[in-house]
């Protein structure tokens, strides 16, 4: 018998671990060896343990956030990633793909339906809820020119009240270049200001309310 995959789970709520945990150590085929409750005690807790798969929440409060630890975990050629999160908005499904996330699911998922998303994971194959896959399928089908995952992320932010120049300390980038890609939003969206294109996003989706 094969020995069971190594499960690291990462999430601020101890209770949601605490569920998690119960419902993969009652399998033979899976096991939890380490819990962390933000980004960074995920990375070290890698550092220290053998893992096969990352269950990563995406939004925790204190600490690193997932995305971030996503990108860290996948950029030093560590376990796979599958995202486990309550939220199926469009920035949050492209930015943790762009991460490199291998799957995406969401919380209600029913526990048969998660456990084989663990397992295609670990093997580094797609695993996708059914409305993130449908969601996927649909930004990618759609006949108006896709928003790019940096154009998603500026969104994001807007809607959270930042102004250009606190989107352009926060991303790193020339308050020129956050207008140029504001142009390319407003263009893609059909839309000609900041607050059409929050309302605009957030009806089809794009983003997620504050």
């Amino acid at each position: 018998m094969a020995d069971p995959l190594r499960i690291l789970l990462v999430d601020d709520h101890p209770v949601v671990r605490r569920g998690l945990r119960a419902m993969f150590d009652d399998r033979p085929d899976m096991t939890v060896v380490a819990e962390a409750a933000d980004g960074q005690a995920a990375l070290d807790a890698l550092a220290t343990t053998e893992v096969d798969i990352v269950l990563m929440d995406l939004q925790m409060p204190t600490g690193m956030d997932g995305v971030s630890a996503t990108r860290r975990i996948t950029a030093d050629g560590g376990p796979p990633v599958l995202v486990l999160t309550t939220y199926d908005s469009d920035a949050d499904i492209l930015t943790a793909v762009e991460a490199g996330a291998t799957g995406y699911m969401l919380k209600d998922a029913p526990p048969e339906e998660l456990c084989q998303a663990v397992q295609l994971a670990a093997q580094r194959q797609t695993a996708l809820a059914p409305g993130v896959a449908a969601r996927l399928l649909g930004h990618l089908r759609r006949p108006q020119p896709a928003l790019s995952p940096r154009e998603v992320e500026i969104l994001q932010l807007l809607a959270q009240g930042m102004s250009n120049r606190a989107l352009s300390k926060a991303l790193f980038i020339s308050e020129a270049t956050v207008k140029t890609h504001l142009v390319h939003i407003y263009d893609k969206l059909g839309v000609d200001n900041r607050t059409a294109a929050i309302t605009t996003a957030l009806q089809r989706g794009i983003i997620r309310p504050r």
